[in-house]
C-alpha cells in the first residue's frame, strides 16, 4: 500500500514562515500548461541553509522569493529559490507520482525523490535514503521506486543538455506573476 505525502504549493502550515504572502496564476509556457505561483517570504523564524555539493546555501530568509512552478505534462514541480536581491541560489525539483493545478488548492504528491541544482547548473541527486527506506516499508511500490528514478534521470539529462531551459521557464513564470495576478 502506497502512502505519501500531498504538498500543498503555497505551503501552508509550514511552521518556518512567520508571515508571508502567496499568489498563484494557470499560465501557458510552450504549448504547455503550468500552474505557477510566488511565495513572498516577509519573516521567518530562523534561516534555512542547506547542504549542496559540498557548500551550503542559505534558501529561506527574511525577503527571500520562492518561485512555484508546477507543469501539468510532467512528473516534477521546481522551486526556484530567491535571494532578497534577486537572484537565483537554488532550483528545486521535487519529483511527484502526480500533481493537481487547482487554484487554491495546487498540490502534489510527492515521491521522496529530488533533484538539487545551482545556478551554474551543477546539480546532485539527493533523499535516496528517504525513498528506499518508503520503498522498505511499502509505501512505496518497486514500479513507483523505479519511476521515480526515471523521471529524476530526465531531470538530471535535462539540466546536463540545456540548463537554461529551466532559467527561461522560471523567468516567464515569474514575469507572468509579476504582471500583477
Amino acid at each position: 500500500m502506497s502512502v505519501m505525502k500531498t504538498k500543498y504549493l503555497d505551503k501552508r502550515g509550514w511552521r518556518r514562515l512567520l508571515q508571508s504572502d502567496y499568489h498563484e496564476k494557470i499560465i501557458q509556457y510552450e504549448g504547455e500548461k503550468i500552474l505557477t505561483g510566488i511565495i513572498e517570504i516577509r519573516k521567518v523564524r530562523s534561516p534555512l541553509t542547506v547542504p549542496i555539493l559540498n557548500q551550503t546555501v542559505l534558501v529561506c530568509d527574511d525577503g527571500f522569493r520562492w518561485l512555484q512552478i508546477l507543469p501539468q505534462n510532467r512528473n516534477y514541480s521546481l522551486t526556484v529559490m530567491y535571494d532578497e536581491h534577486g537572484q537565483a541560489v537554488q532550483y528545486y525539483f521535487d519529483i511527484n507520482i502526480k500533481h493537481f493545478l487547482e487554484p487554491g488548492k495546487a498540490r502534489r504528491v510527492d515521491l521522496y525523490l529530488d533533484v538539487l541544482a545551482l545556478p551554474d547548473g551543477r546539480y546532485e541527486l539527493v533523499d535516496e535514503f528517504d525513498i528506499r527506506r518508503a520503498k522498505k516499508r511499502g509505501e512505496v511500490s518497486k514500479k513507483q521506486f523505479e519511476f521515480a528514478y526515471r523521471v529524476a534521470d530526465e531531470v538530471m539529462g535535462g539540466l546536463e543538455k540545456d540548463f537554461n531551459q529551466f532559467e527561461r521557464m522560471a523567468s516567464h513564470c515569474l514575469k507572468q506573476l509579476d504582471m500583477k495576478k
